[in-house]
Parts: C-alpha cells; sequence; structure tokens
C-alpha cells in the first residue's frame, strides 16, 4: 500500500511509455525509480550514424527489426531512503513506556547480532567474548556490557539490530543463552553451538531470497 505507479501523460519525442514507482515518504509520495521505454529510438540511432546494420533475425517471424530499449533509473539514496522511512517507528510499550525501534529487514541490517553479559563479573564477560569471536568472521556483532540490560536492548533496538544474545548464569551451567527478537521483543533460549545456524539461517541474504521462491 505504500507503493504506487504514475504514469507520463508528456512523453519525450522517442518514446512510447514512461512510469515512475513511487513510495510513500513521511512527506508524500516520491519517485524512487522511473521506467521508459525508448523504442527503437537508441539502436536506430546507432545504425544511422555508424552505417552498420543493428537488427535481430527473428527466426519465427523470418525478419529483421530493429530492438527496443527499455531504461530504468533507480537511485540508492532514495531507495536507502524508502527502507529508513518504512523501518522507523517509535513504538508505544505496556506501561506507558516507549523506545525508538528500526525495523530494518535482516538481510540488510547492518548490525546482525549483539552480545550481551547480564553483568561484568562472575565469567560473564569471558564467555560472551567467545561467542563474539565465534560470530563475528561471518556477522557484524557488537559487544555491549554498559548500562542494565534494558537499556542496551533499547539501544539497539535503535540502530536496527535483529537479534540480541544475553548472557546470564545459567549460561555458565548448560551453555545456553538468551536470543531476543527485536521486532516482537520475544526471547528464546538456545544453546550457544547452536547460535551461528540460527542467525544465518534468520539474517543471511542468502536465506531471504530463498523465501521468495
Amino acid at each position: 500500500e505504500k507503493y504506487r505507479y504514475h504514469d507520463h501523460e508528456k512523453l519525450a519525442h522517442y518514446a512510447n511509455a514512461a512510469t515512475d514507482i513511487e513510495f510513500l515518504m513521511p512527506f508524500g509520495f516520491k519517485e524512487v525509480e522511473g521506467i521508459h521505454s525508448r523504442t527503437n529510438f537508441d539502436l536506430s540511432q546507432h545504425e544511422k550514424f555508424s552505417g552498420k546494420k543493428i537488427q535481430y533475425f527473428d527466426p519465427e517471424l523470418n525478419s529483421s527489426y530493429t530492438p527496443y530499449v527499455i531504461e530504468t533509473s533507480i537511485g540508492v539514496d532514495r531507495m536507502f531512503l524508502s527502507v529508513l522511512c518504512s523501518s522507523y517507528e517509535e513504538q508505544k510499550l505496556e506501561g506507558g513506556d516507549s523506545r525508538v525501534v528500526l525495523h530494518l529487514p535482516a538481510a540488510l541490517a547492518p548490525v546482525k547480532c549483539a552480545v550481551m553479559p547480564l553483568v561484568r563479573k562472575d565469567g560473564l564477560p569471558e564467555l560472551a567474548h567467545e561467542i563474539v569471536d565465534d560470530l563475528k568472521f561471518d556477522f557484524s556483532t557488537h559487544y555491549d556490557e554498559k548500562d542494565s540490560i534494558g537499556k542496551r536492548y533499547r539501544r539497539q533496538d535503535a540502530i536496527g539490530t535483529p537479534y540480541c544474545i544475553t548472557v546470564d548464569h545459567q549460561s555458565l551451567e548448560d551453555r545456553t543463552v538468551t536470543l531476543r527478537h527485536r521486532d516482537s521483543m520475544e526471547q528464546e533460549r538456545v544453546a550457544i553451538d547452536d547460535l551461528h545456524k540460527i542467525i544465518h539461517g534468520r539474517v543471511s541474504l542468502n536465506s531471504l531470497l530463498r523465501k521468495l521462491k
């Protein structure tokens, strides 16, 4: 519902169709991509001034023709702005609290996960660093031990980190951690040895594309 198509009424002399794809920004619908049918103007001009034939022979029609050119133009800055605007939310929570959260698709989030020891003692930071060392070569991973766990969650929500991994005293006993989901704020208990597989399945672009089949 945030996308719409705008067909041009006034066309360039060489075009037979032109459409803009627009996205609903906070300040109204704005063009993100333009698509133009330039007909056979470009190649026919090349053919005219180069003196060389630029045509395609169609065996089914048993004839040759000069192909049309479809021009599409999309700006990276506009795409970035669209993603950012659609992801940003100032969310009201139960109890009157609130948070700023960036609902970036996990595959696009700059930081994939953050590892946090519940307290800065009792061997929790050491285990947390061990987890960071295992994940950092495949995922952009933050380590955060400053302030309360709630404030740390809020910081990661604001930059769009999809998953937070909390190391607590139980982690030392059974090597499990709490995996917190950014959007729902739900938490699940998972084994440290399974973290890499779980995160890869949820944040990799490869996994995202497979779901689009």
